[in-house]
């Protein structure tokens, strides 16, 4: 289901996913009070939401993403924004990044990265916009110094795993095999001295270490 108050945007994504034959669009909504009937009634395995939407036009999108953990756990969400904002990051993946993503709106116009992103959410995979990953893993990520731990291939994994690529995507992109990208993420997860806790999970805290480690 889409969520957005805005019309164009609305219309424009509900066409998007609709040309799809992989994807059903279950209902849309205008609002937060809207926004919940329509998951209550549809039950849908995806939801894509504005972050800000009426009543208040704040951050509707996003307390509805956190609030669908407990009520609606296998329900993926989908957040859309104006601007990349790691304190939004922040909320998103507190409780976990299973089932969550957080994009640009501009990047919606590309129909293969929309769809893409939808089937990553719905399998359980995290995905960050790669504006929002250059905020996490890139300039500022020098700063700390478990980031500066990385090599350069570490990194270059390191941020293809926030953008919710698998391993096998990564092999591929990198022209490498799986069983190194496994060293690698293995690597990754020891220097940055992250919790023992889900694989899932921990790919999205590798990301937003040094946004953890500034807020």
């Amino acid at each position: 289901m889409v969520a957005d108050d805005a019309f164009l945007v609305r219309e424009g994504l509900l066409r998007a996913v609709g040309r799809s034959d992989a994807v059903e669009v279950v209902g849309s909504a205008e609002d937060l009070d809207e926004l919940r009937a329509v998951v209550d009634k549809t039950e849908p395995d995806v939801v894509i939401t504005d972050i800000r939407m009426p009543p208040t036009r704040t951050d509707e999108g996003l307390r509805v993403a956190i609030e669908l953990r407990k009520t609606h756990p296998d329900v993926a969400v989908i957040l859309l924004s104006d601007h990349a904002k790691r304190s939004y990051a922040l909320e998103l993946f507190a409780d976990g990044a299973a089932r969550r993503g957080y994009l640009l709106k501009e990047r919606i116009a590309d129909e293969t990265y929309l769809l893409e992103s939808i089937e990553a959410v719905a399998e359980g995979r995290p995905m960050l916009d790669s504006k929002i990953v250059e905020l996490v893993v890139g300039a500022k990520g020098r700063e700390l110094s478990h980031l500066d731990d990385l090599s350069e291939r570490e990194r270059e994994v390191l941020a293809l795993v926030a953008e919710g690529s698998s391993n096998a995507a990564i092999a591929k992109r990198l022209v490498i095999t799986r069983r190194a990208v496994e060293r690698h993420i293995n690597a990754i997860f020891a220097k940055l001295e992250l919790e023992d806790t889900s694989a899932v999970n921990r790919r999205v805290l590798a990301a937003l270490l040094f946004a953890r480690a500034s807020d």
